[in-house]
């Protein structure tokens, strides 16, 4: 098993502009960290969403672990996220406000060997704003190739 975890969400960097960027600690059972420590863990379709005042990350997937008995987990399922009150407080307002989205941008494992996720408000590109990225990465790598070559 690996002793850190890195998990990231290419996508949301494509898709979305981050506003801000918070750390949340994840509510997993055994059977769900066993795996995320196999890196056998996804969160690049997954999206966070108000219930009852608390947050939770929905569709990320972890799969099963091969080894755990009879109390296994569901792949696909919600998992509750830990924020301050305070903070969770100006995230929902923000989104309710404005039409924010939350998306988890990375899933890592900090220095006690704790799970978290870092999450980030966001707001979703355009068209003209995935295509000026996607030129800007272009013009980067160009001119690393250049710089490499002298």
């Amino acid at each position: 098993m690996q002793k850190t975890v890195n998990i990231l969400n290419k996508r949301a960097r494509f898709d979305y502009e981050i506003l801000d960027r918070y750390t949340a600690g994840i509510v997993l059972a055994g059977s769900e960290i066993k795996s995320i420590r196999l890196g056998k863990a996804s969160i690049a379709e997954s999206f966070c969403e108000f219930q009852n005042g608390e947050l939770f990350v929905v569709n990320s997937n972890i799969e099963e672990y091969a080894f755990s008995r009879n109390f296994g987990h569901k792949a696909k399922s919600e998992r509750k996220l830990l924020l301050n009150r305070r903070e969770l407080k100006s995230l929902e307002k923000d989104v309710q406000a404005k039409g924010l989205a939350i998306i988890p941008l990375k899933m890592f494992t900090n220095e006690k060997g704790i799970d978290k996720l870092e999450i980030g408000l966001c707001r979703g590109k355009k068209n003209y704003d995935k295509r000026e990225s996607m030129k800007e990465r272009d013009t980067k790598r160009d001119i690393d190739r250049l710089k490499k070559m002298y």
